[in-house]
């Protein structure tokens, strides 16, 4: 009987060290973000400045923002610019991890350079790339001799941001298709050569099946990542020109944080939450489609 009240104590002391270790995150997430996150639902279906009180309007936000055809070309703007570097993003670091994980001759050199974009703050990659993009001074304009106004003209504002964006992302894409391609057994590409599959069978066959898994996970977060693009859009375009690369998450901070509509930036959240949550059900609900042996 002491036995049992000794592990019964033992045990509730456990559970209260646990409890005390995981509570500073738990009341840093009920502040920080399940407590802003019902708020800004309420605020949605308010009219507020962040001076006069608050009043109620109901769908008011929302109607007005679904009636505006700048909403709409946003909106567009922000699936082109996601869509893209998604697939883009996917593409080449599938493509560049293949090629690094036959170790050739440079690899680990290869894959610092690519990584380093990845952990370089985003205002120092704004600023490089202004420089490079700049049609007098760019080094694309002075050493490759390519003139074209790519942040100041409405064709190639958007493209140019797009990539950057893929340019940033490469590194920690292809880092985890390295770590996967480390987990396939060499046996399978071993059994493909002995049947004379060739290197596009064996991929297509063998290599892509085996990463569906990490191509399914890395397709999700760069989609999700990419709707909620914002600091390169605010350090180098600001939405312009003439609103040709202003997206869902800048038209929330503007609207917050320059026009003091803190309502319809609310609304705009949750159309963008929206959005989000029915793109990451969709692809959940067809990964058993394109993830190889996927199991519930």
């Amino acid at each position: 009987m002491d036995i049992k009240i000794l592990f019964n104590n033992l045990l509730n002391r456990q559970q209260s060290a646990g409890i005390l270790f995981i509570l500073p995150a738990i009341i840093g997430t009920l502040i920080f973000i399940i407590i802003p996150v019902i708020c800004s639902f309420g605020l949605s279906f308010c009219k507020w400045d962040l001076i006069n009180p608050i009043q109620f309007v109901g769908f008011q936000n929302y109607n007005e923002i679904f009636s505006e055809p700048l909403f709409f070309k946003i909106l567009m703007n922000t699936v082109v610019f996601a869509l893209t570097t998604s697939i883009l993003g996917v593409l080449i670091p599938l493509v560049l991890a293949c090629i690094l994980n036959t170790k050739i001759k440079g690899a680990e050199f290869f894959k610092t350079a690519y990584f380093i974009p990845f952990i370089t703050p985003m205002i120092v990659v704004g600023i490089i790339w202004e420089w490079i993009f700049d049609p007098n001074i760019g080094f694309l304009a002075n050493f490759l001799n390519i003139h074209i106004n790519w942040l100041y003209d409405t064709n190639f504002a958007m493209p140019a941001l797009i990539i950057v964006s893929v340019w940033k992302l490469i590194g920690y894409n292809m880092i985890i298709f390295l770590a996967s391609l480390s987990g396939i057994s060499n046996s399978l590409f071993e059994a493909a050569k002995i049947d004379g599959a060739s290197s596009v069978e064996t991929f297509f066959n063998i290599t892509i099946p085996m990463l569906s898994p990490s191509i399914f996970f890395v397709v999700i977060i760069t989609a999700i990542s990419s709707f909620q693009v914002f600091d390169l859009i605010y350090l180098m375009t600001q939405g312009g020109p003439l609103d040709s690369t202003n997206v869902l998450v800048y038209a929330i901070y503007k609207n917050a944080f320059e026009y003091f509509n803190i309502g319809k930036a609310s609304a705009i959240a949750y159309v963008l939450f929206l959005i989000i949550l029915i793109l990451t059900l969709f692809q959940w609900g067809i990964r058993k489609k394109i993830v190889y042996n996927e199991i519930d």
